[in-house]
């Protein structure tokens, strides 16, 4: 698409490449670019997986260019669809994202890769909240990372601004899978393909369900599934992909998933 934002497409599943030296910080430009391509992701009914990672093995993201805004780019300016990063704001994205981390993701960094379904980590990377010591808030990764990890591990990060290897980040569950840094690419790849195989519907189906129950009690979220309240969960019960997984279970062969 630019210089700064490249794509590769392998079937169903689309590589988002941020290319930014020299830490792949993002200023408002970049932010609407990466929201424009991540909603044409969303838009697409041929792609199912997107892959989200950066240009070279330093920095995944020092999240806000801060350069950027010294010239003129408010912090409250126009970050475009999807909100910073393209992803942590985007509207009915009811496809799976992996974030392939190698380096440090820092502020913003960090929030876009908390904005992705799965985390594959190098064992070189490292993850950090700085905005505490600038006597600020990492509004994002405040709202989501003690959804997504103890919550005191999380105040720790937050309050403090200290940094999480990636080992210790696997051990709290927040990146799935640690690699060397060349195997990086080849596991995402891998993880992306297998995603690209299963049900599209059902995909859909948990994004939605998972983001609204958020705010919901057991109860409410159990009868609102059951009356198909959610409107991924009544297509799917409607689709010829729901009466293909029961075939196919029966005839004992696998699934050809049709994503309608």
């Amino acid at each position: 698409m630019t210089d700064v934002i490249k794509t590769r497409q392998d079937g169903a599943v689309l590589e988002v490449i941020l290319d930014r030296p020299k830490a792949n910080a993002i200023d408002l430009a970049t932010s609407r670019l990466m929201g424009e391509t991540f909603q044409a992701f969303r838009d697409d009914p041929e792609l199912r997986v997107a892959i989200i990672s950066t240009a070279g093995d330093r920095f995944f993201s020092a999240g806000w260019d801060l350069k950027a805004a010294a010239s003129g780019d408010p912090v409250d300016g126009d970050y475009g669809v999807g909100g910073f990063g393209g992803l942590q704001e985007l509207r009915d994205l009811n496809k799976p994202v992996i974030a392939a981390v190698s380096g440090m993701a820092v502020g913003g960094g960090f929030e876009l890769a908390l904005s992705a379904d799965l985390i594959i980590a190098t064992n070189e990377s490292s993850f950090a909240l700085p905005e505490i010591k600038a006597g600020t808030l990492a509004d994002a990764a405040t709202c989501k990372l003690p959804k997504r990890i103890p919550y005191h591990v999380a105040m720790d990060l937050l309050l403090t601004g200290r940094w999480m290897d990636a080992e210790e980040a696997h051990r709290w569950g927040l990146v799935k899978e640690v690699v060397p840094v060349d195997e990086l690419m080849e596991r995402a790849r891998e993880c992306a393909q297998l995603l690209a195989g299963g049900p599209p519907l059902v995909h859909a189906a948990i994004k939605e369900v998972a983001r609204a129950v958020e705010s919901m009690s057991f109860q409410d979220a159990m009868s609102r599934i059951g009356k198909r309240q959610f409107a991924t969960v009544d297509v799917l019960y409607d689709s010829e992909d729901y009466w293909e997984g029961a075939q196919a279970f029966v005839e004992q062969r696998d699934p050809v998933w049709q994503g309608r």
